[in-house]
């Protein structure tokens, strides 16, 4: 009972030591874990404030950064805003300047106005002053004058006039002379060398044909089936072409005979294809000359469009390069109609470049300048007046126009261009071999020329050379002196001008010479 007693007891004993022990391990194991967790708290916390100096720090930094930012765009814009402020100012500046020198000319050019009135108010009461006296010393002179020569009043005054005159005459025609030589001594190398140059780089060959084509047969015997029977053939042909087929003892040719150039080629290109096809009859030959139109239709065009690709000229109408084709049978004393206006846009065009105009302006002008000769077989007037009414239907520029109707002086020129027009077709019309005349006409024309020359007074003979274009007249050295001679060849010019027609221009040459001759015996 006591061992029982005993070991209850000690085991209660046991128990509460076991308690207590485990209390006691239990709340060591809590103080350690609150020592541990007061530890971890306070690197937790010492952690949060490292970081939270970091964050504190990196925030300082990008505000810092910011602000650094917006300083140099601000510093940048005010710089930017200072330098247009500058720039402004500068600019102010600069028109203040420029428009205290304006105001200083023309309070310089205000003062030399002043200056020139009082200048020209004091010349015209001199002038007044001297008009006066030259009143009275008039005057006194015709009052003299008239007492010397007995003469009435009128008299007088018709032979003091005339005095006036040949006086005035002979200071002007020095004043001309002098001009002149001024002019020339200027201007005259300069305008040769535009001149010559553009002669030189366009010398374009001119084809001469007549009004009579020749078509080659291959035998005798063609003539007969190309007349017919009954001549039924031939009259067939000329119906259709509107050309003369004249068949005569030529051996082994026909003349095609006609004024239209154009149907006159249609013409022989339809004889061509009969004779070679064989087959002549009416229906037959009224085919190959509709086909032959056809084929003359596409020629010309071509021809047209080739121009106006060689000399680089765009935007015609259709119409207008078909009738610039047809200039292409077209001639002006053997002078191809079409090459010449090739020739004559060409020169145009050298010379405006070398004016410093424009060069496709003028080129366009040179070539349409003869496109009334295109149709003016077909319509009443000149060929100048018809071509510039046909390029008005087509909305053509008002320079061409006048291009057109004034190179032969029917109407005033406007601008330069008409006259660059005129005087590349005087050059492409007068220099040699451009162009024939018959031999009658020829003649003539130097026959009036030295007859003209010969009607002045004082011109003791006159003579025509260099085809024409030079008249060389010889005067009377004891009726006309020096100013008078350089007068009486502006005369001479006038008259030539206003009575004569020729292709190009006329040099009129005046001669004076003393000749002093004596006889050894």
């Amino acid at each position: 009972m006591n061992d029982t007693i005993i070991i209850v007891a000690v085991a209660i004993l046991a128990s509460v030591a076991g308690f207590f022990l485990s209390w006691l391990v239990v709340k060591r194991i809590t103080r350690d874990r609150v020592i541990d967790a007061t530890a971890e708290a306070k690197r937790i916390v010492a952690e949060a404030n490292k970081e939270a100096e970091i964050k504190i720090k990196e925030a300082r930094l990008e505000a810092k950064e910011d602000w650094l930012k917006r300083k140099s765009d601000f510093e940048k814009q005010a710089a930017t805003k200072t330098k247009e402020l500058d720039d402004t100012e500068r600019q102010l500046n600069e028109k203040v300047s420029a428009l205290q020198k304006k105001i200083d000319i023309i309070e310089d050019r205000d003062a030399d106005l002043n200056k020139r009135e009082k200048g020209i108010l004091t010349r015209e009461k001199g002038i007044e002053l001297r008009e006066t006296e030259l009143e009275d010393t008039i005057n006194k002179q015709n009052e003299k004058l008239q007492i010397i020569a007995n003469m009435t009043p009128e008299e007088a005054k018709k032979l003091l006039m005339d005095n006036m005159i040949s006086t005035a005459k002979i200071e002007a025609a020095q004043h001309i002379k002098d001009i002149k030589e001024k002019a020339e001594q200027e201007a005259n190398k300069e305008a040769k060398e535009i001149i010559l140059s553009a002669i030189y780089r366009c010398a374009a060959e001119h084809t001469v044909e007549t009004t009579v084509s020749v078509v080659i047969l291959p035998n005798d015997e063609m003539k007969g089936r190309i007349i017919g029977r009954e001549g039924r053939n031939i009259r067939s042909f000329e119906t259709a072409t509107g050309i003369d087929v004249i068949v005569d003892d030529t051996p082994e040719a026909v003349i095609l005979s006609g004024y239209d150039p154009v149907r006159r080629e249609i013409a022989r290109m339809s004889l061509e294809k009969l004779i070679t096809d064989g087959r002549i009859h009416p229906t037959r030959i009224e085919e190959v000359v509709d086909k032959s139109q056809k084929e003359m239709e596409v020629i010309v065009r071509e021809a047209g469009e080739q121009a106006c690709f060689e000399l680089g000229i765009h935007g015609l109408h259709p119409e207008v390069i078909s009738l610039m084709g047809k200039l292409n049978f077209r001639t002006s004393y053997g002078q191809n109609v079409l090459a010449h206006s090739k020739e004559v846009a060409m020169l145009c065009g050298l010379m405006a470049a070398e004016l410093e105009l424009d060069a496709h302006l003028a080129k366009r002008c040179g070539f349409l300048h003869d496109v009334g000769k295109a149709i003016d077989r077909e319509t009443e007037g000149t060929h100048t007046q018809i071509g510039a009414d046909f390029m008005r239907r087509y909305r053509e520029t008002e320079e061409v126009i006048n291009a057109i109707e004034s190179h032969h002086g029917d109407v005033p020129m406007i601008g330069p261009y008409p006259v660059l027009v005129q005087a590349a077709d005087a050059i492409s019309g007068a220099r040699p071999g451009a162009r024939r005349e018959p031999l009658e006409a020829y003649i003539k024309r130097l026959q009036h020329l030295e007859e003209l020359a010969d009607s002045f007074k004082g011109v003791s003979k006159a003579y025509a050379i260099q085809a024409g274009r030079e008249i060389r007249v010889i005067v009377e050295h004891e009726t006309l002196d020096d100013l008078a001679s350089s007068i009486l060849a502006s005369d001479i010019a006038d008259k030539i001008e206003s009575e004569m027609q020729y292709p190009g221009q006329i040099k009129v040459t005046v001669v004076r010479e003393i000749r002093s001759t004596e006889f050894a015996k």
